[in-house]
C-alpha cells in the first residue's frame, strides 16, 4: 500500500520547507551560540520568501494528513490484506504527528528566537546631553521579532551605543548613541552585517 509512503514523503517535504522558512532566524542564533558571526546573515535572502514557504508547508501537511486520514478504497484494503508486514513507525500517524509538532515549532521559531539573545548589560556611564544623538535607520527585509533581536544584538556590541529599538512592523531601527565614541557609518555597517539593509537614515536631532 502506497498511501503511508506518500504521506511520509509529504511530511518530509513539510519539515524541509518549515526549516527553510525559519532558517534566516535560526542561523543568527546558531552563530551566537557558537561565538561566531561570519555566517549569521547567510540565509537572510530567504526572508522575503518566508510567507510563501509557510503557505507551502501548511499545504503539504494538510495533504499528508488527508492522505493519512481519508477512508481507504477497496483496492487499498485488498492490498493491505495481501501485505502481512506491519507498517513502519516512519509511515505511522505517530510520526506524522511528531513531524507536525516539529514543523509548528520551526514556523514559530522567529517569534520566540529573541529569547536566545542576551539582554544588553552595559555599564552605565555619564554622557553629556550635547553628545547624545538619536538616529532612525530605515531597514528593509525584517519580518519578525527574531529579525529585530538580531539587529539589536549586533548594534549593541558597539561601544558608545546607549539604546537600540528595532521594529520590523515599522521597518526601522532607532539608535541613541554617544557621537564621541561611535559614528553613523559604524552603526549602519553593524545593521547591514545582519543581512538586512539600511535604505535610509533620518536624523532626529540631538537630545
Amino acid at each position: 500500500m502506497k498511501t503511508g509512503k506518500t504521506s511520509n514523503n509529504v511530511a518530509y517535504v513539510g519539515i524541509f520547507t518549515a526549516i527553510a522558512a525559519s532558517i534566516c532566524c535560526i542561523t543568527p542564533v546558531l552563530a551566537l551560540v557558537a561565538g561566531t558571526s561570519g555566517f549569521a546573515s547567510t540565509f537572510s535572502w530567504l526572508e522575503p520568501f518566508r510567507p510563501y514557504l509557510i503557505g507551502l508547508t501548511i499545504l503539504v501537511l494538510v495533504f499528508a494528513w488527508y492522505r493519512k486520514l481519508r477512508p481507504k478504497t477497496q483496492k487499498e484494503i485488498d492490498c493491505a490484506c495481501e501485505d502481512d508486514a506491519k507498517p513502519s513507525f516512519w509511515q505511522s500517524k505517530s510520526f506524522l504527528f511528531m513531524a507536525t509538532v516539529f514543523v509548528g515549532l520551526m514556523l514559530a521559531f522567529p517569534y520566540y528566537s529573541n529569547m536566545f539573545y542576551p539582554r544588553p548589560s552595559k555599564e552605565i556611564v555619564y554622557v553629556s546631553q550635547s553628545n547624545i544623538v538619536k538616529h532612525v535607520f530605515d531597514v528593509e527585509g525584517m519580518t519578525c521579532a527574531g529579525c529585530e533581536a538580531h539587529v539589536e544584538n549586533e548594534v549593541n556590541k558597539l561601544d558608545g551605543v546607549l539604546s537600540v529599538k528595532t521594529s520590523y512592523e515599522s521597518a526601522n531601527t532607532v539608535v541613541e548613541y554617544d557621537k564621541t565614541k561611535v559614528d553613523l557609518a559604524a552603526i549602519q555597517k553593524a545593521i547591514n552585517s545582519t543581512g538586512y539593509k539600511v535604505i535610509d537614515t533620518k536624523n532626529k536631532g540631538n537630545k
